[in-house]
C-alpha cells in the first residue's frame, strides 16, 4: 500500500512488446468519437482502442454504456494479453514518456499516483465530474481489473525532477512511434532502484500535484479504490498518471460558439458587446495575442474585443479567467446562456481545429457568432486549484495528448 505522505510509487506495468507499439497504440477514449474510432481501428486488430473503445466491436445501435461493451472491452484486453501482445514487466518500475509535436516536448514520468493523495486534496482537480462519465470508468476499470487510461498531472517547476527524467532518456526505448496525428510518443524503463528511490523522494517532496486532463478517470479511481477498501480488497490503492513540469505543458484556446444572437439583430448586439468590451474591426482571424482579449467572428466578419479593464476582478482567480469574464460579461447578460454545462446553444472547439473551423461553423449557419479565446495558462489551472476551486466547462485544451496502450496498470497481483 502507500502511504499517505507518498505521491507516486513505481508500479509493473503492463504494456506493448516494442515491435507491437505502433500497432497498440491509441489517441485517448475521450477525444474520438466511436464513429471516428471505428474508422481508426478498421483493419488494425492489434490497436488499444477495441479495449478502450470496445462499442465499435458491436453492432451500430449497441447502447455505449451497455454492459455487452464492457464484457467485450475486457475479451479484447485479455486477447492481447494472451496472445502476448501486452506483457506485464516483471518488478516495479518507472517510466520516462516524451511527446513531441511539431516544435513541442514535454518529458514526463509514468507512475502510479496515490489515491490517499488524491482525496486528501494533495493531488488537485480544478473541474467538477458527471456522474454519468464516472460510472462509466469505474465500469471500465471494474471489467479490465485495470487502469489503461493515464491521468495527465503536472508538477511545480522542479529542476530536480527535471535532470533525472532527463538522465533516464539516454538509453534505448521501450517504444518510440510517430502516431497518424503527427505526434511522437516515446517511452523508455526506469528500473535502476537508486534512481527510482531519488524519484520518489524528489517527487514526495513536492507540496502538490495538479490534474490538467483526467478527472474522470482519478475520480472514477478513487471510487474503486474506496469500494475495494469496504469490501477488504486491495490493489486498487493508486491511479495511473503521466507528471509532467508545468512549464512543458501547452494549453491549447478552447473556443466558444453560439447558435443565434438571442433575438437580436447584428448592430443592436454590436452595441450591447461595446458595453462591456472595446470592439474594433479586425482585417484577418484574429488569434487573441494576450490576456483580456478575445476574437469575435460575427457576419463574415472578425472583430477584436478587449474587455474594459474594470470588469476584471483581478484579486478573483476564477472569475479573472478569460473564459469567466466572457461568460459573465458577454455569455449570460447579452446571449442568455448561464448554464454552459447544459445549455444547447452553445458548443465548444478546441483549439487544434484552428481558427477556419469557427468561420466554418457560422458561415455555414449552424452559428451565429463565435469566439476565439486566449489559452488558459498553467499558473491559472494552479492557482484555483490551491484554493480548491473549479474553473468554468471547457477552459483548457491540452495538447499533445497522451497515447492509451502504452503502459497500463494492473490492480492486483502486483510483483512487489
Amino acid at each position: 500500500m502507500t502511504s499517505d505522505s507518498s505521491l507516486i510509487r513505481p508500479f509493473a506495468g503492463l504494456r506493448p512488446r516494442s515491435a507491437d507499439a505502433a500497432a497498440v497504440a491509441a489517441p485517448p477514449y475521450d477525444v474520438l468519437s466511436s464513429d471516428e474510432a471505428r474508422l481508426a481501428a478498421a483493419g488494425k486488430p492489434l490497436s488499444f482502442l477495441h479495449v478502450s473503445k470496445a462499442e465499435i466491436d458491436l453492432p451500430p445501435d449497441v447502447d455505449h454504456y451497455a454492459p455487452e461493451v464492457y464484457i467485450r472491452s475486457a475479451l479484447n484486453f485479455r486477447r492481447l494479453i494472451d496472445a502476448g501482445v501486452l506483457c506485464r514487466d516483471p518488478r516495479p518500475c518507472y517510466y520516462a514518456y516524451r511527446l513531441v509535436m511539431g516544435e513541442h516536448v514535454q518529458t514526463g514520468l509514468v507512475a502510479a499516483a496515490s489515491i490517499a493523495a488524491y482525496d486528501g486534496n494533495r493531488i488537485r482537480r480544478h473541474e467538477f465530474t458527471r456522474p454519468d462519465k464516472e460510472d462509466d470508468r469505474v465500469r471500465q476499470i471494474e471489467a479490465l481489473n485495470a487502469q489503461t487510461g493515464p491521468v495527465l498531472l503536472a508538477h511545480a517547476d522542479d529542476a530536480q525532477a527535471e535532470e533525472l527524467l532527463a538522465g533516464a532518456t539516454g538509453q534505448t526505448p521501450l517504444a518510440d512511434l510517430t502516431a497518424a496525428d503527427g505526434i511522437r510518443h516515446t517511452l523508455w524503463l526506469i528500473d535502476d532502484a537508486a534512481a527510482m528511490a531519488r524519484i520518489s523522494a524528489v517527487f514526495d517532496a513536492m507540496p502538490a500535484l495538479y490534474i490538467a486532463d483526467g478527472h474522470h478517470r482519478s475520480a472514477a479511481a478513487s471510487r474503486v479504490a474506496a469500494s475495494r477498501r469496504q469490501a477488504g480488497q486491495g490493489g486498487a490503492d493508486s491511479f495511473l498518471a503521466v507528471i509532467f513540469p508545468a512549464r512543458q505543458m501547452q494549453i491549447l484556446d478552447y473556443n466558444r460558439v453560439v447558435r443565434d444572437l438571442n433575438g437580436l439583430g447584428v448592430d443592436a448586439f454590436l452595441l450591447a458587446v461595446g458595453e462591456r468590451y472595446r470592439v474594433s474591426p479586425a482585417a484577418a482571424p484574429l488569434r487573441p495575442e494576450c490576456g483580456g482579449v478575445c476574437g469575435m467572428y460575427l457576419a463574415g466578419r472578425w472583430y477584436r474585443l478587449q474587455v474594459r479593464a474594470e470588469l476584471v476582478p483581478l484579486a478573483d482567480p476564477v472569475r479573472r479567467l478569460d473564459v469567466s469574464v466572457l461568460a459573465e460579461q458577454l455569455l449570460a447578460p447579452v446571449l442568455g446562456i448561464s448554464d454552459l454545462r447544459r445549455d444547447t446553444r452553445i458548443d465548444f472547439v478546441g483549439g487544434m481545429r484552428g481558427l477556419g473551423e469557427l468561420e466554418r461553423r457560422v458561415d455555414s449557419g449552424e452559428m451565429a457568432v463565435a469566439f476565439a479565446m486566449y489559452p488558459t495558462q498553467m499558473a491559472d489551472l494552479m492557482a484555483v486549484a490551491d484554493i480548491g476551486q473549479v474553473m468554468p466547462p471547457k477552459s483548457t485544451w491540452f495538447e499533445p495528448k497522451l497515447a492509451d496502450g502504452l503502459v497500463s496498470l494492473m490492480l492486483d497481483g502486483e510483483p512487489g
